[in-house]
């Protein structure tokens, strides 16, 4: 599988993104009850929280990333990811291999139901 990337954004609405080091691990949660973006994914850190949203667009999404869009049909209620790079304004991360692998078993319908 190819590397997917995504970019991390409105993380000064949070905590920002002075903290964040390469190689940790975020969870990316959908929110389809979002009313502003129905194909919003929230990145989280465990003990904080939400901490931004994965960008979903063309204004924001930079480099090769993957918008929300993309990447939203691909995966289940929840994912992983991991911290890349931290930038000026964003954070690009890379989706973990195994959230996608998760989601093609669900969609076999192999898993009929998801247990957290």
């Amino acid at each position: 599988m190819d590397t997917i990337y995504f970019t991390l954004i409105g993380t000064n609405h949070y905590y920002g993104h002075e903290f964040m080091e390469k190689d940790m691990k975020v969870r990316l949660v959908k929110e389809p009850e979002n009313e502003a973006d129905k194909e919003a994914i929230r990145v989280e850190l465990p003990g904080l929280g939400k901490v931004g949203y994965v960008a979903n667009s063309t204004w924001s999404v930079i480099g090769e990333s993957w918008s929300a869009g993309r990447i939203y049909d691909k995966i289940g209620a929840t994912a992983s990811g991991t911290t890349l790079y931290i930038l000026l304004k964003c954070v690009l991360c890379t989706l973990d291999a195994d959230s996608l692998a998760e989601n093609e078993i669900i969609e076999e319908g192999v898993i009929e139901e998801i247990v957290e």
